[in-house]
């Protein structure tokens, strides 16, 4: 089967994704060492990926506020049984769309639902696609616009 050649920001976002997922599964208190054995793992150097070491470092770091916030959109959802794939893509998606302007939120929205076709089931996509969908409303910025903040 061949290799399927992803742009360089998917990659990374898929990469992100993937260490937020193994946190969750095996929590480990020396995040360094932690992304440097990941790295190290993959097929491109680790600068390569500086954009999923800044989505990793700064969904680690607010995790709390993003977890309260799919609590909030995940209704008649207990939080503890949420997929970790899912919940992954869900703070990874919801950090750019907290925290980082410079990407359009409908970018964040659709790279989430991509990641779910990816590495979840059908109904994970639906049930990503109804939280992003009703947090989407809340954002007071553009969908399809980066902001300049």
């Amino acid at each position: 089967m061949a290799k399927v050649s992803f742009s360089p920001r998917r990659e990374n976002r898929h990469a992100a994704m993937q260490f937020i997922y193994m946190q969750d599964i095996n929590k480990t208190e020396d995040l360094e060492t932690a992304l440097t054995l990941f790295f190290r793992q993959k097929d491109k150097p680790r600068e390569f990926y500086a954009f999923a070491e800044e989505l990793i470092k700064g969904t680690l770091e607010h995790v709390d506020t993003i977890d309260e916030t799919i609590r909030t959109y995940a209704k008649n959802w207990d939080f503890s049984r949420i997929a970790k794939v899912d919940l992954a893509i869900l703070r990874l998606a919801i950090y750019e769309l907290l925290y980082c302007f410079h990407i359009p939120p409908i970018v964040s929205i659709n790279e989430a639902i991509d990641l779910s076709k990816l590495f979840s089931t059908a109904d994970s996509k639906r049930f990503i696609n109804g939280i992003l969908d009703a947090f989407k409303l809340k954002l007071h910025r553009p969908l399809r616009d980066a902001s300049k903040q």
